[in-house]
């Protein structure tokens, strides 16, 4: 009984039993769907090659990395503005739409090799470097945006209702739009607090399953439909996804390949913090395992580049590291590293089938936007417990400024402006990655003097 009591979670080297394996997996899935399928319809990428890519660029970062960093590849929000304005920009008007896409391949596909390069550089610069470049007041900041920057996100979709609602209706499916969500919201975070033992690591699941029931039945009485089954419409119950292969084309390497720079300072956020919940879970357990995440960016930032890669090949967008998945984790403290193995095999499953894809998007709006408030909250709190961690010094000036500049840049051109693109100098640059760029280098410029003392 006591050695029951003392597994409370499972690290990157543990295997669940197989049907926990498989429960835990779908849960893994459930998080990173939305932003995944999200990107796609942004871009105007095919839904189910997305999804394919996004399970077998996790599949080959797994191993690439040697299966000891548990982070699943998703689609990424910071190349969405780059990648739209090669879909639409007026060359390639006369083409179609596989065309278009296949030059948009080419410019992600070049993006994965600057994260390679990236990863190099680290790896041979060693942990000290990279600590006075991408300190935890930056790192810290950097987590604290992509959480918070995704809040409107999380309240918008809380608040959706079905597409075709009458008018006189709408405020009514509003109103039971909300009360969805705040039955997923608290389910999820009672039984993230009450729930003991295994049944702990399935919050998640638990309350989307608990707001999906609440829209089923809402949906009967009220006879607005929360849950559709029909969003993609087939004769056939199996179609593969849509291949399409990269085209060389200048404008695409322009346009996106720079993007891969400004999200090393994102994957170097998930990275601390992931380090920080499995030792700390580890120390729990009493396992005697010292798991040295931290020091693995330069092999994640490779792995994240051969995702790139492997991704853009067969028609998927660029990817990161999602941090709903290091939220999940944290929350049902399950981060073994077969599971997102499990997890990346299911996806490139429900991808090549109408139904088992017309299932996930049933879930109603509402449920995700209730589930988003809780996970996007914890990659913010994450961002804290980054800085307590490394023991960042608050009352510092210098740390000061830079956590401030990143906060109201990162936040502000999340919210100000559309898509998140700040408008300056003639061009648009994303607000997550400006945040992270500037905050890095007010960091080296501020610490001039402190590296002559």
């Amino acid at each position: 009984m006591k050695k029951n009591e003392k597994i409370t979670g499972y690290l990157p080297d543990e295997r669940p039993p197989f049907l926990e394996l498989l429960i835990f997996a779908l849960q893994q899935i459930v998080v990173m769907f939305p932003a995944t399928v999200l990107v796609a319809l942004i871009t105007g990428f095919h839904v189910s090659t997305t999804i394919f890519a996004s399970g077998l660029a996790t599949l080959v970062f797994i191993f690439v990395t040697g299966k000891k960093i548990p982070l699943y590849y998703g689609s990424s929000f910071s190349y969405i503005a780059a990648i739209g304005s090669i879909m639409t920009a007026e060359a390639f008007a006369g083409l179609s739409l596989n065309e278009r896409i296949s030059i948009a391949q080419f410019g992600i596909m070049m993006s994965g090799f600057v994260s390679i390069i990236a990863g190099l550089i680290v790896k041979r610069s060693g942990q000290k470097a990279i600590d006075k470049v991408l300190p935890a007041t930056v790192t810290g900041s950097i987590a604290m945006i992509i959480g918070l920057s995704l809040a409107g996100s999380a309240i918008g979709n809380a608040a959706s209702i079905p597409e075709g609602i009458e008018k006189a209706t709408q405020a009514l499916a509003t109103n039971w739009a909300w009360i969805i969500a705040l039955i997923t919201l608290f389910s999820t975070i009672i039984y993230s607090v009450y729930l003991k033992g295994k049944l702990s690591q399935l919050p998640i699941l638990f309350g989307l399953l608990t707001g999906y029931l609440a829209a089923l039945i809402i949906g009967l009485f009220t006879d607005i439909p929360f849950v559709a089954f029909n969003t993609i419409t087939s004769s056939s119950i199996v179609n593969l996804p849509i291949f399409t292969f990269p085209k060389p084309s200048w404008e695409a390497i322009l346009a996106i390949m720079p993007i891969a720079i400004a999200t090393i300072p994102e994957s170097t956020a998930h990275i601390y913090q992931l380090d920080i919940y499995v030792n700390e879970l580890a120390s729990k357990m009493k396992s005697k395992k010292k798991y040295d995440i931290a020091s693995k960016l330069g092999i994640n930032l490779i792995g994240d580049g051969i995702g790139d890669i492997v991704s853009s090949s067969i028609g998927g967008p660029a990817g990161t590291n999602y941090g709903e998945n290091i939220s999940a984790m944290a929350i049902s403290k399950n981060f073994s590293v077969p599971v997102l193995i499990a997890a990346s095999i299911i996806t490139m499953i429900i991808s090549c089938f109408t139904p088992l894809i017309n299932v996930v998007y049933s879930i109603p709006s509402a449920v995700i936007g209730g589930l988003s408030i809780y996970l996007f909250g914890v990659i913010a709190a994450q961002g804290i417990t980054i800085m307590i961690n490394k023991n960042v010094d608050l009352f510092s000036s210098k740390n000061l400024a830079v956590i401030a500049v990143i906060l109201i840049i990162g936040i502000g051109g999340a919210f100000s402006f559309e898509g998140g693109m700040i408008p300056i100098f003639g061009t648009k640059l994303p607000a997550l990655a400006t945040a992270a760029i500037v905050g890095i280098l007010l960091n080296l410029i501020l610490s001039i003097k402190e590296n002559k003392k």
